[in-house]
């Protein structure tokens, strides 16, 4: 059997099979030679039997005891971030059988980390290269798209005007995606080190407002706050700002004149609760599950100028957060956007 491989079990059965048999021959000597008081004296050998055979057991418990707590103690050192510890499993039997086990799993965790740290770091270096590098040709492109608009108008060219125009939209619709990309790449590489505050979630709402308040004013729609002014909230308010404003421009980018945009948020005894609502054309059911997905465009989007990673890097910055984001939607009716954070 494998149990018996165990050499501390074949010492603890060797001494309990070797009391039982010096029991069973003093036993037999005393009533065999008819010794005086022989029922007493097998009672006291019955007696010293059990004392040592409980010493055996409490010494091999002991050690597996030993043996268990040092095994918990390399797995809540290799949770809390130790990537060296491994179990001692230096003998035979089952438990060291499992403790090997244990060992080799922790191996393989440790290499498929190695290479998932690799291939983001090879994404993350691969993208920030690519991005850097348009970076310079973008510049120089406005640059000289400006140099042709102010030519267009002291000319009155209205044609290369009207194109030179376009090409600028088009030059900064490229610009975001670069500078987009870059973020996204940094939050998935976990290179960005938050600067968590405690942000009061009042003032968030107010400074994004104002952010939109123009282009609301222009397109005859508005932006309305609702909240508690004490909640507050421990974040990184750059961040947290950039992942909500992106909500409030994608309700702006699908409401029509006279919609309405709400930001409202909540303390309830273990998250902070923020909601951007709007009264706009609605998600179509078919793109609900996908629309945090990096450059998804749905085939029922009015709108040509997106890029197709707002929502993604909203959910990236929540996430980094450790927070969650749920979307409710109905088509014609609005849709609602909800983040919550842990506290």
């Amino acid at each position: 059997m494998r149990i018996f491989a165990n050499r501390k079990i074949q010492f603890l059965f060797g001494g309990i099979l070797f009391c039982v048999l010096g029991f069973v021959l003093v036993a037999a000597a005393l009533v065999r030679f008819h010794v005086k008081n022989a029922a007493d004296y097998i009672i006291v050998c019955g007696v010293c039997m059990g004392a040592v055979i409980l010493l055996l057991c409490y010494g091999y418990f002991r050690e597996q005891h030993k043996i268990m707590e040092n095994a918990i103690s390399q797995i809540t050192e290799y949770i809390a971030g130790n990537k060296n510890v491994s179990i001692e499993c230096n003998d035979e039997g089952e438990l060291y059988r499992l403790f090997h086990e244990v060992n080799s799993l922790v191996a393989i965790l440790n290499a498929h980390a190695e290479n998932e740290k690799n291939a983001k770091k090879f994404l993350r270096n691969t993208i920030s290269d690519i991005s850097h590098q348009l970076k310079t040709p973008l510049a120089a492109l406005n640059i000289y798209n400006g140099l042709i608009q102010d030519e267009a108008k002291e000319k009155e060219l209205s044609t290369i005007q009207e194109f030179s125009l376009l090409s600028e939209q088009e030059l900064d619709r490229i610009e975001t995606l670069v500078q987009s990309l870059l973020k996204i790449t940094k939050l998935d590489a976990g290179t960005i080190l938050l600067d968590m505050t405690l942000e009061n979630v009042s003032e968030l709402a107010e400074d994004i407002k104002k952010q939109f308040l123009f282009r609301a004013g222009q397109e005859g729609k508005e932006i309305c706050l609702s909240g508690r002014e004490e909640v507050t909230l421990l974040c990184d308010r750059n961040w947290i700002m950039e992942a909500v404003g992106n909500l409030v421009k994608n309700a702006l980018d699908h409401t029509e004149k006279g919609g309405m945009i709400r930001i409202e948020w909540r303390a309830f005894p273990s998250i902070v609760q923020i909601t951007v609502k709007d009264n706009g054309s609605g998600i179509h059911p078919e793109d609900l599950h996908h629309i945090f997905k990096r450059f998804y465009r749905s085939r029922f989007s009015k709108d040509t100028q997106g890029i197709g990673l707002g929502l993604s890097l909203t959910k990236a910055i929540v996430e980094a957060h450790n927070g969650t984001i749920e979307v409710d939607s109905m088509l014609g009716a609005g849709t609602s956007f909800t983040i919550n954070f842990l506290i």
